[in-house]
């Protein structure tokens, strides 16, 4: 058997394992949220349903409180807190419309984001911050890769790729994983009409307000288009008569030639949505009235009580040492 060391010491190898497992990390993500998830699972869970669970029936303004106390705890907590936080929520679609389809989608999302994050922060962590998780010599750590000079250089990573490092990646991935799936729970069931008729309630001013329902509602069609646009592509006969093992690969070169028709979709149509706006007088008075009135009810009452919760727990985490004062131990 040939020793692992001797793979990077042989330039050669060295180079041809380097780009491998850069495009690992970069690729991997891309070509799962394209083949496995797909444009269609992506839209499945950027857009509202109607829908008569509990979600479904809370105040807005409780979902976009909830998101924030979640990335809250998550940021100053230990990073299995983060992780349960973010399976717990996870669950909560289950209770969505089609809740099995959903939570499927969101359980690869999850996975898709972890390898993403892992990857896009452990060959760049130091051993000085390692040493903070992982309170032992650095001579001791296990070495995964070591990265050929240029990498160094031009990339700005570590030299060594260490076990130590992938774990920490891993751990850190969790405090976006919990935010996500925090987050588009408010995307996938609450209008717009809904945000906006909160969001003046509370006075929040209208050119933010516009702005935050814009995203809303321009996410799911991003997918959408991006879908039509790949869907159009291979029935003109891109990939026509190839090997069925090369399908992924001629997916992405798809999804990338989408990209530029899709922006000129999208600029188009914030031309006609400007327009529009301005036809029916927007901004053109401080504030509106609504002819739809919101309240808080039992249910809101509810997540507030579990939002104290948290907050309750992320003091006590921080009183107990769970907290990040020293970021992420890893145990």
């Amino acid at each position: 058997m040939v020793p692992w060391s001797s793979l990077y010491e042989d330039p050669f190898t060295q180079n041809i394992i380097s780009l491998f497992l850069f495009f690992y990390g970069v690729a991997l993500p891309i070509g799962l949220l394209l083949t496995v998830l797909g444009l269609k699972g992506l839209m499945e869970i950027t857009r509202y349903e109607s829908g008569k669970t509990f979600l479904y029936k809370l105040n807005p303004l409780t979902k976009v409180f909830f998101g924030i106390v979640v990335m809250s705890v998550a940021a100053v907590t230990i990073w299995w807190i983060g992780a349960i936080l973010t399976l717990v929520t996870m669950f909560l679609y289950l209770t969505l419309n089609d809740g099995k389809k959903k939570f499927a989608y969101i359980t690869l999302l999850v996975f898709i984001t972890i390898i993403g994050s892992t990857w896009s922060i452990a060959p760049y962590t130091p051993n000085s911050v390692l040493q903070m998780v992982f309170p032992c010599p650095t001579s001791s750590y296990t070495v995964v890769w070591v990265w050929p000079s240029y990498f160094v250089n031009i990339m700005g990573y570590e030299p060594q790729l260490t076990l130590q490092a992938l774990i920490y990646g891993a751990q850190i991935s969790f405090r976006i994983t919990s935010v996500l799936v925090s987050s588009l729970l408010l995307i996938l069931t609450t209008t717009t009409s809904d945000i906006f008729r909160m969001f003046s309630k509370v006075k929040v001013p209208l050119a933010i307000t516009f702005s935050i329902l814009v995203g809303v509602k321009t996410v799911p069609r991003i997918f959408e288009i991006l879908d039509t646009s790949v869907k159009m592509q291979f029935i003109r006969g891109l990939g026509y008569g190839k090997p069925r093992v090369l399908y992924p690969l001629y997916f992405f070169y798809a999804g990338l030639m989408a990209i530029i028709p899709s922006m000129v979709y999208l600029l188009r149509g914030a031309k006609n949505l400007a327009i529009s706006v301005d036809t029916r007088g927007f901004r053109a008075y401080e504030s509106r009235t609504m002819l739809v009135n919101l309240p808080f009810t039992k249910y809101d009452y509810a997540m507030f009580a579990v939002m104290i919760g948290l907050i309750i727990l992320a003091v006590l985490a921080n009183i107990y040492g769970f907290g990040r004062s020293i970021p992420y131990v890893g145990y």
